[in-house]
């Protein structure tokens, strides 16, 4: 659009904001650019450039892509050094404001708008009538002056009979006739003569955008002589290039229906809404005396499906996500929905758009959005994916169970992270591995050498975790150690009692040889002696043993003396056996033989057990 003037809105210290246009004034379902230039003191960088409508609370201006009037209609251009545009498309009424532009930089106090901006006009066509007794005037009316040069079009019967810059059209007419009119290069909408006496067809809407898998009502009005009678009536949708109209019949693939009176009103209804419905739907109607078919546009259709969108596209947890619901044109009936917003098939909230800051990845999940009303129809589910570093990282080792040296040992890094880890590093003992780098780590025979701690680094190119270290050892030493403290237990032990045994043996022996040595005295004068070197009398092994090792050589005699008259034709024998030292096991007997001096009486008892017993005596002591 051109401009019909410029707004500069100076500034101090070297910051100002021109407009190219303060007022524009533009039709209903046109689009619209308003453009401004920008300056700043040296020494600045501008980080942020917008346009605003609102102001939320005080240094919260909305920015305008970020407003849900202006979802995907409103977008911005940077033509030249320091200048900006807005642009905006199928505008409405409700458009009809004043438009600011801000711009931010990188100093605290270096922010500045323009004030006051641009006001912007939407308005729509009207045609109206002027009747004098010479003539009649159309004039093609809007609630405010055109911004720019605009080229007024008008139609006689469908056909153009004038294009020009002036909106007014005078003509002679008949009673059939019929008019309309619309503006050169603006898809407006075209607006006939209301007057009963000629052919008037007027669409409701002259476009609209509705959810797929929903119901829509075209309609029209229309009007003709009073002498002519309605015969049909028929909706069909416009051919493309030399195809014929498609008719929609009542009943046309289960989903069409003609509703209203058919005489002056007629309705559309298409069920079950698809994306190849979308197309331009138009009506005609026959008379009994005419075939009446206006050739301006009739209604435009757009089917659309609804569409979450992730901005960013990539996050990682922390950022912040903007989940928007999407849909390829404004809907008719609710230009301002209110979305319900799914996740993993539950509902979550309502708000027009989803926001997640900061996000985490607990987050992460399939979303899809409905509109309020049509809960039904949701969209298809968009999966929101969140990176992370590495964590939860552990070491696990197999076998799991009880370690033999020489046996083969895998260690396992695991780690939760998104995107999955792709490096890993191994260490033992805090030290790195030389060619420990992959997920597992395999040690092919477990040695001693190899006891110790070890853990590993996960890293995905978001960040790197270790794990605590594992401990890991071979059972066989715990096994030694705990022998040998049993060991040296019961050596200690055996020390004890072999000591105890030998001081109750030597008591022992000192008993036995006083009561010795008192016999001999009184058997003084005996013929035969028989002498004993003994030197451990009556002892167990371990004592023996004890008595051995710790030098006591100590010799006790055992004199025995007989009668003369008893017959000494077999001689006695003392014998010492040494038992030798690797049958310290076998078992032993040790016996201490003590006699006193016979009496007369006993003499010959004695002298026949003693010749009963082979006629040898033997006194065995086994020395150590």
């Amino acid at each position: 659009m051109l401009c019909d003037c410029v707004s500069v809105v100076l500034g101090q210290n070297g910051w100002s904001v021109t407009y190219t246009t303060q007022r524009i004034c533009a039709l209903k379902g046109s689009t619209v650019e308003l453009t401004c230039s920008y300056i700043y003191p040296r020494g600045y960088r501008v980080t942020t450039t917008f346009w605003f409508t609102k102001i939320v609370d005080v240094e919260n201006y909305v920015n305008l892509t970020d407003d849900p009037d202006y979802k995907d209609r409103g977008t911005y251009r940077s033509d030249r050094m320091n200048g900006h545009t807005l642009k905006i498309t199928n505008l409405r009424e409700s458009d009809s404001t004043e438009y600011k532009f801000r711009f931010i930089t990188d100093q605290t106090r270096g922010k500045y708008f323009g004030n006051p901006g641009v006001t912007l006009s939407v308005t729509d066509l009207q045609v109206k009538v002027t009747t004098t007794w010479w003539s009649t005037t159309l004039t093609c009316s809007t609630t405010c002056t055109l911004t720019g040069n605009s080229t007024y079009i008008w139609y006689r019967n469908s056909k153009i009979v004038q294009e020009d810059s002036s909106p007014s059209y005078s003509v002679y007419f008949k009673t059939e006739d019929s008019f309309y009119c619309a503006v050169k290069g603006i898809n407006s909408p075209a607006v006939s003569v209301r007057a009963q006496s000629y052919f008037h067809l007027t669409y409701t809407h002259q476009r609209i955008c509705t959810l797929k898998g929903s119901s829509v009502n075209i309609s029209c009005s229309y009007t003709y002589p009073r002498s002519h009678t309605v015969s049909e009536t028929k909706w069909y949708i416009k051919g493309k290039l030399d195809e014929a109209p498609q008719i929609l019949s009542p009943g046309y693939g289960g989903r069409v229906e003609y509703l209203g009176n058919m005489q002056s009103d007629s309705t559309l209804r298409i069920t079950d809404l698809r994306e190849e419905d979308t197309a331009e739907y138009k009506f005609r109607f026959r008379t009994d005396q005419t075939n009446w078919e206006p050739t301006f546009p009739g209604t435009t259709l757009t089917v659309t499906g609804l569409q979450v969108k992730v901005t960013p596209a990539t996050v990682t947890e922390g950022q912040k996500v903007k989940l928007t619901c999407i849909t390829t044109c404004t809907l008719t009936d609710n230009p301002n929905p209110t979305y319900i917003w799914y996740k993993n098939g539950h509902v979550t909230t309502q708000s027009n758009s989803l926001f997640l800051k900061p996000v985490s990845s607990e987050d992460a999940g399939r979303y899809s959005c409905a509109v309020e009303g049509h809960e039904d129809l949701y969209s298809p589910e968009e999966t929101l994916t969140v990176r992370y570093g590495p964590r939860n990282t552990s070491v696990s080792v197999s076998p799991s169970g009880e370690i033999v040296e020489g046996s083969s040992v895998t260690l396992t890094c695991s780690s939760d992270a998104n995107p999955p880890v792709d490096k890993y590093t191994w260490y033992f003992q805090n030290k790195t591995f030389l060619n420990g780098f992959g997920q597992m780590y395999n040690i092919s025979k477990f040695k001693s050498k190899d006891n110790g701690h070890y853990h590993c680094e996960a890293w995905n190119g978001r960040g790197s975790r270790n794990s605590t270290a594992l401990m890991i050892i071979l059972p066989e030493k715990q096994t030694s150690v705990l022998n040998a403290a049993v060991a040296i237990i019961v050596v200690v032990l055996v020390l004890i009692l072999c000591l105890s045994g030998l001081m109750w043996f030597r008591k022992k022996a000192s008993i036995s040889t006083s009561d010795t040595r008192d016999t001999s005295e009184n058997v003084q004068g005996d013929s035969s002696q028989v002498y004993e070197n003994v030197s451990s009398l009556a002892m167990t092994p371990t004592a023996a043993q004890t008595a051995a090792t710790v030098g006591q050589d100590d010799v006790h005699y055992a004199s025995v003396h007989f009668s003369r008259f008893i017959k000494q034709e077999v001689p006695l024998y003392s014998t010492v056996q040494l038992p030798q030292p690797q049958k310290q096991e076998e078992d032993v007997q040790y016996d201490v033989v003590k006699f006193n001096l016979p009496s007369a009486a006993n003499q010959p008892t004695a002298t026949h057990a003693a010749e009963e017993d082979s006629s040898v005596l033997y006194s065995t002591v086994n020395k150590p």
